[in-house]
């Protein structure tokens, strides 16, 4: 059983909540560093419904220009493998793995130039989303992605409201962004 819809799970996030007076309360991730300030996606669970059921929700949240960035980075690696197949990247590299300062540098000029290309043909768009996993180890996953500058309390608290309440409206716009445009 999932035990997102267990009600004692569910009661016990209601209590997290309001000790946080929020309507969610932030998820440590293991994978992410405490001293780097992010404020370009969050990881919360929240309370709400699912087929007329209670459950926790698991929710990450993210700008667009970040899944944006995430989605042209993913791309030109797929280049880089096409172009240098044998080339292992430093974050899939096994600790036996040898390394080659100079192809670790021709590999990174490589994967700038399509990063750049790719921006600037606006290969990539994206819009606001949420992708829903029914089959998440615990309650209801949530893949949200938000046309905001940061995600802060106030924007998840409005989405959750929003979301809650069956009122989300997303903007369908598609939209590109480039590395060297200057934060807002």
């Amino acid at each position: 059983m999932n035990p997102g819809f267990d009600p004692e799970e569910i009661a016990q996030l209601k209590r997290e909540c309001k000790a946080e007076r929020l309507n969610f309360v932030y998820v440590s991730d293991e994978f992410e560093d405490e001293e780097e300030e992010n404020n370009e996606h969050a990881h919360v669970q929240f309370v709400g419904y699912y087929k007329e059921k209670e459950v926790v929700y698991d929710a990450l949240i993210y700008t667009l220009r970040l899944h944006h960035s995430t989605l042209v980075y993913d791309a030109a690696l797929e280049r880089l493998k096409k172009t240098m197949p044998d080339y292992i990247s430093p974050d899939e590299r096994l600790e036996n793995d040898t390394s080659d300062p100079e192809e670790d540098e021709e590999a990174e000029i490589l994967l700038t130039e399509f990063i750049e290309e790719i921006e600037e043909n606006e290969e990539i768009s994206v819009r606001e989303h949420v992708e829903t996993d029914d089959q998440f180890e615990y309650g209801i996953g949530l893949e949200v992605g938000l046309n905001k500058t940061e995600i802060n309390e106030k924007v998840i608290n409005d989405f959750i409201l929003r979301f809650n309440s069956g009122r989300l409206q997303l903007d369908s716009t598609l939209y590109s962004f480039t590395g060297s445009e200057e934060e807002d």
